[in-house]
């Protein structure tokens, strides 16, 4: 496969990047270097060989839960710089 103007164009407006011709030339030479790398390992014969899913066969330990106290609502507030009788304020992120 060969990584050519029209494809690196097309990964820069999806990823939404731009670069000058000097990053461009990079990028298309480290892609390609990428894409022969991949082609080469598809040479391999992996017959009878299984997909590794888990570094190790050892599962997640977890802790059983428990209930310990916690603090009132009011304690919470307390040190709050802005907020009501139940809630923090914060300011609005989300523009409509």
């Amino acid at each position: 496969m060969e990584v050519n103007d029209a494809m690196l164009e097309k990964l820069a407006h999806l990823a939404r990047l731009r670069f000058d011709d000097t990053e461009k030339q990079e990028i298309k030479n480290d892609l390609q270097r990428m894409i022969v790398f991949v082609e080469k390992l598809n040479e391999l014969d992996l017959t009878g060989i299984e997909p590794l899913l888990h570094i190790s066969e050892e599962l997640n330990v977890l802790r059983e839960d428990e209930v310990k106290g916690s603090v009132t609502r009011q304690e919470a507030l307390k040190n709050a710089p802005l907020h009501d009788e139940q809630f923090f304020k914060v300011p609005k992120v989300i523009k409509k």
